[in-house]
């Protein structure tokens, strides 16, 4: 552009400038600062998202990848780390103090206990056969039995019998039938 074309420009823009109105020219100027802004801020941080999204790309398929090389494991390291998901045989004490604690931690009465270890010949895995009689309202048994199978991962819920004293008592009677599984 030469200098001629130049001042002609800029008399037009003052020219057109003048033509608007208050409102007008704060729209203009709220125009020319956005377009500023878009180029001084937006942009350079576009760029860097941009970089991000790769990074993150790279470490998902990097980390896909270990997955694959860790999920290749022949049968018996399997079978092995299926065992080690288990808590040992000789671990059975805690456990059961563990059920007497989320008792206590939720006002369940036990009312004494059975246990029995059952290991059939030839199983690594060993079944603690647990029988609690409780007694507690219906949200205190349902939140003990909950806390129990989330404290204890490797025991299962087998049988659960409910007896009331009558309609109007707020207080169940319930016998649970647990299994512990351990690893011998």
């Amino acid at each position: 552009m030469d200098r001629l074309t130049l001042e002609r420009l800029l008399i037009q823009i003052r020219w057109q400038t003048t033509r608007l109105s208050l409102i007008g020219k704060i729209g203009v100027g709220l125009l020319v600062l956005s377009t500023v802004f878009f180029w001084a801020a937006v942009l350079p941080q576009k760029e860097e998202l941009h970089k991000f999204k790769e990074q993150a790309a790279s470490l998902q398929q990097q980390t896909q990848i270990e997955s694959v090389e860790r999920a290749k494991l022949d049968d018996s390291q399997s079978l092995q780390v299926f065992y080690d998901f288990f808590p040992s045989i000789d671990s059975s004490p805690y456990w059961v103090k563990e059920l007497d604690r989320v008792a206590k931690k939720r006002g369940i009465e036990l009312s004494g206990s059975e246990y029995r270890l059952m290991q059939e010949q030839g199983s690594k895995l060993a079944r603690y056969e647990v029988v609690l009689p409780i007694r507690g309202s219906y949200p205190q048994v349902r939140a003990f039995i909950a806390d129990a199978l989330e404290t204890v991962p490797a025991m299962a819920l087998v049988d659960m019998v409910i007896k009331r004293q009558d309609i109007k008592s707020g207080k169940l009677d319930v016998r649970l039938s647990m299994n512990l599984y351990l690893h011998g």
